[in-house]
């Protein structure tokens, strides 16, 4: 990097205005692009939806490994918003560390591969010991097999995207996951229906449509870089194949703690899951329709706070602590406005949200249906402790403040809203509507924790 005398640190805005114009400049377009890149798990659930049960039930399950694969792995990607961030804040014609940074957080991405195969494979077994209906897991066997291979493409696009963000280039890539997006649905609509000559393959061909977006989306992201004349001065592709072992090892150190951190919180609505399939297959798949529902509107909060973790990361760099203040007010204001766009609707008019789920001439999903419209207003209740909670993490993460939300959030989700999910649900009269009031207990937790974790951290001097 750049030495102290001759670094440009970042120009920042002075004033409250300008640095929510600068959040929402990169946060809108992240916060779309969340949302559209998460559109095609909503389309399978609308098309599996119509198929059955059974099916709906699978794909929650084997949802349930195959995201637990990509939190653990998501942490060294996610570790290249603070690194790269902070580089551009202390200097921002830095050009051979950002590379260096993206170059490897791309290595992690398929060298993990082999253990993500190794670990679908047992995705049947561990669902039967885990009580779940035998025919249930051995389609989930099917449908993760299928996804796999996309994986490691969707991690190398999740790099690429948080390098771009921190050169403020979000427009293009926006564009790039919508026609990404496009590309499942469509395939989707192919390969689950048999339409176009294709054969029917129900829930496997949803899992062939994603795989092969995400690959279609990796080489886009690369010739968009190519193409662009501010990502192209960065030349991130040249030694491609030369290993930086310590820029792994740093992006590791840094990695495994937010890898734990995504994997506390995201395990708990996974567990969720798990505790309804106990109580039922009906129960589990109107579960999995809300839940579905909850993290589309999570989307929008996340991008945003995506984008202040950036704006904080810039600031940290540059030394600026007045600027970090304005950058964790503007985003957890950002992310409160921008998941009550969605909370609302679900709140007060459920049975409508939930009918978009369902072919409500079909007798056998009408139960479903019943389960979702009293489950959507109790997941509308904990949608703004989540939005506060999210930005909280991502703000402390662009601070590359890691260890502590861990801890934080370990204690939040499995101490506190593990234990209250599974005791309401399993083991009291209030059934599989326990299991939103368990995950609200962990969500209200993390959003204290993590808040007066954050508040501590501003009032510290920046280190050298």
């Amino acid at each position: 990097m750049s030495n102290e005398q001759t670094s440009v640190k970042a120009i920042l805005p002075e004033s409250w205005g300008g640095e929510m114009r600068a959040l929402l400049t990169i946060g809108i377009p992240m916060a779309l692009a969340q949302l559209v890149q998460f559109s095609p798990y909503i389309a399978d659930t609308l098309m599996i939806g119509r198929i059955g049960p059974t099916e709906i039930a699978a794909a929650a399950i084997g949802s349930v490994l195959y995201f637990l694969l990509w939190m653990l792995a998501s942490g060294p990607i996610s570790a290249v918003t603070p690194l790269v961030s902070q580089a551009l804040g202390h200097d921002s014609r830095e050009r051979k560390d950002v590379r260096r940074t993206v170059r490897m957080s791309v290595w992690a991405c398929f060298l993990m591969m082999p253990l993500i195969i190794g670990l679908l494979l047992l995705t049947e077994p561990i669902m039967v010991f885990a009580g779940q209906d035998p025919e249930v897991a051995a389609l989930a066997q099917r449908y993760v097999l299928v996804l796999a291979p996309g994986l490691p493409f969707t991690l190398a696009v999740m790099s690429l995207r948080n390098f771009l963000a921190s050169i403020e280039r979000t427009i293009i890539p926006f564009l790039l996951v919508a026609s990404s997006a496009l590309v499942n649905i469509l395939l989707n609509w192919v390969l689950i229906f048999g339409n176009l000559g294709a054969p029917a393959l129900g829930l496997v061909g949803a899992g062939i449509a994603s795989s092969i977006a995400c690959i279609y989306s990796f080489f886009a992201f690369v010739a968009y870089i190519k193409w662009d004349s501010k990502a192209r001065s960065f030349d991130l592709f040249s030694n491609l194949w030369r290993p930086d072992w310590e820029r792994m090892r740093e992006l590791l150190t840094l990695g495994w703690p937010i890898s734990i951190t995504v994997t506390f919180e995201g395990m708990l609505f996974n567990a969720g899951v798990l505790i309804a399939g106990a109580v039922g297959v009906i129960e589990q798949a109107g579960f999995q329709i809300a839940l579905n529902v909850a993290s589309a509107a999570f989307m929008m909060p996340y991008g945003l706070s995506m984008a202040g973790a950036v704006r904080i990361g810039l600031a940290r760099g540059a030394k600026n602590n007045g600027a970090e203040r304005r950058a964790t007010t503007t985003t957890i204001l950002a992310s409160v406005l921008a998941i009550g766009i969605f909370a609302l609707p679900v709140a007060f008019i459920p049975d409508i949200v939930a009918a978009l789920y369902f072919d409500m001439e079909a007798i056998d999903t009408r139960p479903v249906f019943e389960y979702v419209v009293i489950f959507l207003p109790l997941a509308a209740g904990f949608m703004f402790f989540d939005a506060v909670q999210v930005a909280c993490n991502q703000l402390l993460r662009g601070l590359a403040d890691v260890t502590w939300p861990m801890i934080i959030t370990g204690i939040s989700y499995w101490l506190i809203g593990f234990p209250v999910a599974y005791y309401t649900a399993l083991h009291s009269d209030i059934g599989a509507k326990g299991i939103w009031y368990g995950l609200m207990a962990g969500l209200i937790a993390a959003f204290i924790g993590l808040g007066i974790r954050l508040w501590l951290q501003l009032r510290r001097p920046i280190p050298a």
